[in-house]
C-alpha cells in the first residue's frame, strides 16, 4: 500500500533527482487507486504542471503503464489513439507517470512536471526506484 510515509519517501528520491538534474518539478503520488496521497510542488516549478504531474501518476495507476510508453500507442493509428479526452479529459499522454509495483503488483503511481519529457521520466524513475 502507498501509505503517506511511502508517498514521502518516493517524492524525497524524486526530488534529489530534479535537484541532481536541476529542474524543479512538481511531484505527485497516488495510492492503488488512484487517490492522491501526496504532492510537492518544488521551488520555481510551473504552476501548470500541477495539474499535469496529479493526472501523469493517475493515469499510470489507471492503466498501469507508463504514460511514456501509453504515449507511444496513442498517436494517430495506433491502439489507444483518443484515449486522453477519456476520463474526463485525465489521461495525460507524455511522458513522467510510471506505475509504482511491490513484488510484481501495482500499488499506486508517480507522475512528474515541470521538464522536457526526458527529465520527467528520469525523474519519475528516481521516485520509483526508492519503492524498492
Amino acid at each position: 500500500m502507498i501509505n503517506l510515509e511511502t508517498a514521502r519517501k518516493i517524492t524525497a528520491a524524486a526530488e534529489k533527482k530534479a535537484k541532481d538534474i536541476g529542474q524543479p518539478m512538481n511531484i505527485a503520488v497516488v495510492d492503488e487507486g488512484g487517490n492522491l496521497v501526496s504532492h510537492v510542488r518544488m521551488d520555481g516549478a510551473w504552476i501548470g504542471s500541477i495539474d499535469i504531474s496529479i493526472n501523469k501518476a493517475f493515469t499510470s495507476r489507471a492503466f498501469d503503464i507508463s504514460t511514456k510508453d501509453l504515449a507511444e500507442h496513442s498517436q494517430s493509428g495506433g491502439q489507444f489513439f483518443g484515449i486522453h479526452v477519456s476520463n474526463h479529459g485525465r489521461i495525460m499522454i507524455f511522458a513522467g507517470g510510471i506505475p509504482l509495483k511491490k513484488e510484481g503488483k501495482v500499488v499506486g503511481a508517480i507522475g512528474v512536471s515541470g521538464g522536457s519529457g526526458e527529465q520527467d521520466h528520469a525523474v519519475a524513475e528516481a521516485g520509483a526506484a526508492a519503492l524498492k
